[in-house]
């Protein structure tokens, strides 16, 4: 168990890293918000690719070997960030778009793991890991935040994050837990294709749901700190401190969110967060500076249980887990692609700021398609 918190931490700190950065690289390389989104859509695209192909490669190699090949390889990609940062976009955009290869395929790898180890417990412990995912970005948006105060060139601190996500999770990766469950017989149980999954009405709406707390989620990893020093007019380093609150939110909803899930079941606590997400937007796009570290409070929470609730409804089969994670995960990450580059060219015509409320869409569709996050009849938690 501590093996995929150590996982899930170092992916979340990893990321955050770089996010916690993007307003100097942006300034640095003299980027509009339309040019900003273009660029950050290299990242989205690479976690796209990977996402489908993430199932097969669990298939063949296991959640072990793919957490501990992609961190290694996330790691060479900061690397590239951090010579891209101070020389090229295109640079930059190579970067990127590995490290969104190697997260995507990272990210499907620990989430398979997880719900292997959820369920040999038996009990609800998914928010748990991705309240340790945002432990990890809070650790990572608070040594950025540092990193600005201190005056440490964004290139130094990339270097030192991708040092340690290279030594640390690999090393907690060799306790894994082996991903195939036996059956009665003692034989393995079988795995269900990624092509059979995609055309599952249940798996499908289930990634929608995904895709809409990914959006919101997502959205503030991206443009939170941009539109409080834009738009809010703060400091970069109180911008910094926002989106790290954003990230602190988040963290303690995932943390003590299971128990919510085990009293009053998936669906009434989603429709519930996703409501307190669009009023913490609003807030945030509509109130002064001060109502807007607020609203970034509420946006975190209500944000903060869609992502890793939908993994665990993909995961409520243990036969298909592996390849129903991957699909959901494929789709909760198609807003990692559309939602750099719609809000930056939204951004472009109306303020970055503004753009933020299209996210309440997404969520009020979430609400409509939640009741898809229902245990199948054969998960032994049944549904209050």
């Amino acid at each position: 168990m501590r093996a995929v918190y150590v996982a899930f931490i170092g992916a979340g700190f990893a990321f955050a890293s770089w996010a916690s950065r993007i307003p100097q690289v942006r300034d640095r390389l003299d980027l509009d918000p339309a040019a900003l989104g273009l660029v950050l859509l290299a990242l989205a695209a690479g976690s796209v690719i990977a996402l489908p192909l993430a199932g097969t490669l669990i298939g063949r190699i296991g959640s072990q070997r793919t957490v501990v090949v992609m961190a290694l390889t996330l790691a060479a990609a900061l690397g590239v960030i951090a010579l891209g940062s101070v020389s090229t976009v295109a640079v930059l955009a190579v970067g990127l778009f590995v490290m969104g290869f190697a997260n995507g395929a990272w990210d499907v790898a620990m989430n398979v793991q997880g719900a292997v180890v959820e369920r040999h417990l038996g009990r609800v412990v998914m928010s748990r890991f991705h309240a340790g995912f945002s432990f990890g970005t809070v650790a990572g948006a608070l040594l950025g935040a540092a990193m600005v105060a201190l005056g440490v060139p964004v290139p130094a601190h990339l270097t030192g994050v991708a040092v340690l996500v290279a030594v640390a999770v690999p090393l907690a990766a060799r306790a894994f837990v082996p991903d195939v469950d036996t059956g009665t017989d003692g034989e393995p149980a079988p795995q269900g294709s990624a092509l059979a999954a995609w055309r599952e009405p249940r798996t499908l709406l289930v990634g929608v749901v995904v895709l809409a707390f990914s959006f919101a989620e997502g959205t503030a990893n991206d443009w939170l700190g941009v539109a409080l020093i834009d738009d809010h007019g703060t400091s970069e380093t109180v911008g910094t401190l926002g989106f790290a609150l954003f990230l602190t939110a988040m963290t303690l909803a995932r943390w003590f969110g299971g128990s919510l899930l085990d009293r009053y079941g998936r669906v009434p606590v989603v429709r519930l967060l996703a409501g307190l997400a669009v009023v913490g937007l609003l807030l945030f796009v509509f109130g002064s500076p001060t109502v807007a570290f607020l609203g970034a409070l509420l946006w975190g929470a209500g944000a903060s249980l869609g992502f890793p609730t939908g993994m665990s409804a993909a995961a409520d089969d243990p036969a298909r887990a592996a390849a129903r994670v991957s699909v959901v995960a494929s789709i909760g990450y198609c807003a990692f692609l559309a939602g750099p580059p719609l809000i930056g060219l939204l951004g472009q015509q109306v303020t970055v700021l503004r753009a933020l409320t299209v996210v309440a869409v997404l969520l009020g569709i979430a609400v409509l398609v939640a009741g898809s996050l229902r245990p199948l009849p054969a998960e032994p938690r049944a549904e209050v």
